[in-house]
């Protein structure tokens, strides 16, 4: 999702959007049928004061925020481009704090952050294929993530119909108001604190399969024509 960058420069109007954004998202979730499914995972790891990743594909971003209804803090990895900071302000109106950067791109002070974020207890989400893709295909900062904090990986996604598919390159998905949706959690995926770079390459495959698999299967339940994951070669 474009949206021109001087338009978003400009604190009124960018304020304007992330309620719009956020007022839209609360109307979905009222006038919607929305269902979750596995819930009890997250609800288990919480319940053992266990701090968590959740990770989402950046296309199923827009209702995610919406499937924390824990007491447990919850902050997102957002990217720092324009889009990026729209999609902060507007989950900030969710009660979902941000981190700024990528776990990939100049992530070192992100992760810092991250950590200190779970060594806490709060449990952090972050998009494999973020910030520009290619989509969903997961990069390995999520993996060493869970690697050096020894916190578990739990994927998370959602479907819904009807729903509009941008053209953007992660085909972003936004639900259309009394939508039949479904959110569904994952298994979680615990990465050793002695995984190699073989290893961190496999968890990392590990997490992108299991994130397309049920993802395709939300979609393919509710009769939507999905995006496949992207030809090109990961980053």
């Amino acid at each position: 999702m474009k949206i021109g960058k001087q338009v978003l420069r400009t604190l009124l109007v960018r304020r304007m959007i992330c309620w719009t954004l956020s007022t839209y998202i609360k109307f979905l979730k009222c006038t919607g049928k929305w269902s979750v499914e596995r819930g009890d995972i997250p609800t288990n790891l919480l319940c053992n004061k266990q701090p968590f990743i959740v990770a989402f594909w950046h296309g199923r971003l827009f209702m995610s925020a919406t499937a924390w209804h824990f007491e447990r803090p919850f902050n997102m990895v957002i990217s720092e481009h324009p889009d990026g900071q729209l999609i902060s302000g507007t989950v900030k109106h969710l009660g979902i704090s941000t981190i700024s950067g990528s776990t990939t791109r100049g992530g070192s002070k992100v992760l810092r952050q991250l950590l200190r974020s779970l060594k806490k207890g709060e449990c952090t989400g972050i998009t494999p294929d973020g910030p520009r893709g290619p989509r969903m295909r997961a990069k390995k900062g999520v993996v060493e993530a869970a690697k050096i904090s020894g916190v578990p990986i739990v994927p998370l996604t959602y479907s819904a119909t009807p729903s509009w598919l941008f053209s953007s390159w992660d085909r972003l998905m936004i639900p259309f108001p009394f939508a039949t949706g479904i959110v569904k959690w994952g298994d979680p995926v615990y990465v050793p604190p002695d995984s190699d770079a073989t290893d961190i390459k496999n968890f990392t495959n590990t997490i992108e399969i299991g994130l397309n698999q049920i993802t395709m299967e939300l979609d393919n339940r509710l009769g939507v024509r999905g995006p496949k994951p992207a030809e090109s070669e990961k980053k």
